[in-house]
């Protein structure tokens, strides 16, 4: 790591002139209250709505304000760059606007709706190359080729020009709101958009609780701001694709150990409960990294309590296909869900019994799968059921004892449960 690398710190001069770069292709976007959270919570919560910006991120600030920062012959030469899924996006529509060519590297798990925008977006100006299973693995790739072809690599978060343009939505939000800011709770994946914005509310509104949220799965920045070097995880959990990242930024880690007050850690489960209620509640539709901030909210249920909390909603890029997975995890989470294999006694009718004798009238079935297809009345099956309260699962499980079915609980039991769900 260079000197000067480590020695970064965005100047506030940087970010107003990020904002008059970007301000043709960005949407200063809306900084609403909503009413659904500021009841649950009993705060004044406002959403500052990233999610609708053209690209349906906020990932067009930073991208944009980089490329726009090229000399003439490096525009010329062309752009390489790696993302799950927002930054190319981004990426793809400034090479558009700026006519440069750019290559675009992303997961082959990236979801079919991201590289289809992509693909959209840039047109004929970009080319989409899927490798890997991970953000880091395609942005090993986009680096060796940006060094082969002597073309630039703009980096998704750990560049000045990237984090600048993020902290745009700094400047917006303390234009938009005049009473104090009690608490701002901004996502983390690579930590860009909390260094440039933290940094900006840290300069014009220092008595701001800034809470940085990652996702269980991947929390980088915990890991780099605990050990105050920045270490990568040895694995992570690739759901929240957004913000999957092993390994976060040089620069951003040093920034956020200086702008952030505390920094949450959110279940998957608890992201995709978010998701559904937004949906359902507010009629917004979020991805699990565009909903961290809103997530982490009841985690903090007391302290906000009769407070000022702004959180920014950073993504509207979910694939509808991934719904069912959503449901599923959202509902394991709140205990409504829950998975056994039942070995029903050897007599017959056994599993009529189940279904009248055991299962409440709340309950049901979701998932029905035997082992012996030969002997349904006999062999052990797996089983899902959705019950209506948490609970409800203690009396099912009495249920089975005193019917004398045999069972084994599984949602507790990972080696089993991943071949289930």
């Amino acid at each position: 790591m260079s000197e000067n690398k480590k020695e970064y710190y965005p100047k506030m001069s940087e970010i107003v002139k990020a904002n008059r770069t970007v301000q043709d292709v960005v949407l200063a976007s809306p900084l609403l209250n909503n009413l659904n959270l500021s009841s649950r919570y009993k705060a004044n919560v406002h959403l500052k709505r990233e999610d609708l910006q053209l690209v349906r991120s906020y990932k067009i600030r930073g991208a944009f304000n980089k490329i726009a920062s090229l000399s003439k012959v490096n525009l010329d030469k062309g752009i390489v760059c790696a993302s799950a899924g927002n930054h190319a996006q981004g990426v793809a529509y400034s090479c558009q606007k700026l006519k440069c060519f750019g290559s675009i590297y992303m997961p082959e798990t990236t979801p079919r709706q991201k590289i289809k925008q992509v693909k959209m977006f840039g047109g004929d100006f970009v080319e989409v190359f899927l490798t890997g299973d991970t953000f880091d693995d395609a942005s090993s790739k986009a680096i060796a080729d940006a060094k082969e072809q002597g073309k630039t690599f703009i980096h998704p978060f750990d560049d000045p020009k990237t984090i600048e343009g993020q902290g745009t939505i700094g400047l917006e939000i303390l234009q938009q709101f005049t009473e104090p800011i009690d608490y701002l709770f901004l996502p983390i994946g690579g930590g860009g958009l909390a260094s440039g914005v933290g940094a900006w509310i840290k300069e014009f509104s220092p008595n701001t609780k800034i809470i940085g949220v990652e996702p269980e799965g991947a929390p980088s920045m915990k890991l780099a701001l605990d050990n105050k070097c920045n270490l990568a995880l040895e694995s992570i959990d690739r759901f929240v694709d957004g913000a999957a990242v092993q390994k976060v930024g040089d620069y951003t880690w040093q920034i956020c150990d200086k702008v952030l007050d505390d920094i949450l850690i959110v279940p998957e489960g608890l992201i995709c409960s978010t998701i559904l209620r937004l949906y359902n509640e507010d009629a917004i539709v979020a991805e699990p990294a565009g909903v961290l901030s809103i997530a982490a909210l009841e985690l903090m249920g007391d302290k906000i309590k009769g407070k000022n909390v702004v959180c920014v909603l950073s993504g509207s890029n979910n694939d509808i296909t991934r719904m069912e997975e959503i449901k599923e995890r959202s509902l394991l989470y709140e205990g409504l869900k829950h998975y056994f294999i039942v070995r029903f006694p050897q007599r017959s009718g056994a599993l009529k019994e189940f279904v009248n004798d055991v299962l409440d009238a709340g309950d049901d079935i979701t998932h029905f799968e035997y082992y012996k297809k030969s002997s349904r009345e006999k062999g052990p099956a797996v089983i899902g059921i959705e019950v209506q309260k948490p609970e409800d699962l203690k009396r099912l499980q009495d249920r089975m004892t005193d019917r004398k079915f045999i069972f084994e609980y599984l949602n507790d039991k990972t080696d089993l449960f991943q071949f289930i769900v």
